[in-house]
């Protein structure tokens, strides 16, 4: 039997609609909202996902996300992350000692309304020259600070604003479609270990591909709880908190995002992620 997944879904008749998918049984309606759900225990999590019967229409998938919750955003959590900030920056010994540290880098990604979807567009920056997809592991959080899911992370990122001062960082990182999530939340019961996940991205350009590359979750240099517990040390997430955990898999240099290209993000157990690049917020 296929592992359940929750999933936000717009149905025919407008309404959206919060549901558990398995492949073979069609969609289990949910009550309330995704950001309901992440009030309950894992425990309670799990027994309202377990006990949803097939009542919901199919409709179009949407970002696994909504109400207030925060989309939070690690960095420098595999060896090919801080080479790749090392190589942008005009002050690169920060991301070294950031690696090495027992304290990880975290910082605000996004919240509902600049996140994209399956298959809606994300966008880099129209006053940057250098972009780049970060594709990467999310943990979903609940309100508990337990790990109750997992999903798909696009950080779309500016690597010549950052690259420029790192106190540019907000500006690289958080704008109007900086951010995909998706297909859906695949429950932490689910996965038996994390960290042996495939990660793979591909970048189509035109008719053909023009960029590819792979990676595992254990190359991962951090713990998944431990980044958990500094988010949550000095702050609440009342209605939960998605946290993209970081990136291996960052295309060399010269590259850089085009409006047009469509990027797909696929991890092993949680489904593919696909979104086209625009340019500028007007494009969206």
């Amino acid at each position: 039997m296929s592992p359940p997944r929750i999933a936000r879904m717009l149905s025919p008749d407008g309404t959206v609609q919060v549901v558990v998918t398995r492949e073979e049984h069609g969609a289990g309606h949910l009550p309330g909202t995704l950001s309901d759900l992440l009030h309950l225990s894992s425990g309670e999590l799990r027994t309202t996902v377990e006990s949803a019967h097939q009542s919901a229409s199919a409709g179009q998938v949407l970002a696994p996300i909504d109400g207030q919750t925060e989309v939070w955003a690690a960095g420098v959590t595999y060896r090919r992350s801080e080479e790749a900030r090392v190589e942008e920056s005009a002050t690169p010994d920060i991301y070294s000692r950031v690696y090495r540290a027992e304290r990880p880098e975290l910082f605000f990604k996004a919240n509902a309304r600049r996140v994209a979807g399956p298959d809606a567009p994300v966008a880099v920056r129209s006053d940057s020259t250098w972009d780049v997809p970060e594709p990467e592991l999310a943990i979903v959080v609940n309100s508990s600070a337990e790990i109750v899911g997992y999903t798909i992370g696009n950080d779309v990122s500016s690597r010549s604003i950052e690259g420029e001062n790192p106190l540019y960082l907000p500006q690289a990182k958080v704008y109007a479609g900086c951010c995909a999530l998706g297909p859906a939340i695949t429950p932490a019961w689910e996965v038996s270990d994390p960290y042996a996940l495939g990660i793979r991205m591909r970048i189509h350009r035109g008719a053909g591909l023009h960029w590819q590359g792979e990676t595992s979750m254990r190359e991962f240099a951090r713990r998944l709880d431990d980044l958990v517990r500094y988010l949550f040390r000095e702050d609440e997430f009342p209605d939960g908190v998605i946290l993209s955990t970081g990136t291996a898999l960052v295309p060399e240099s010269p590259f850089t995002l085009e409006a047009g290209d469509v990027v797909e993000i696929e991890i092993d157990g949680l489904g593919t992620l696909r979104n086209a690049v625009v340019r500028g917020k007007a494009r969206l």
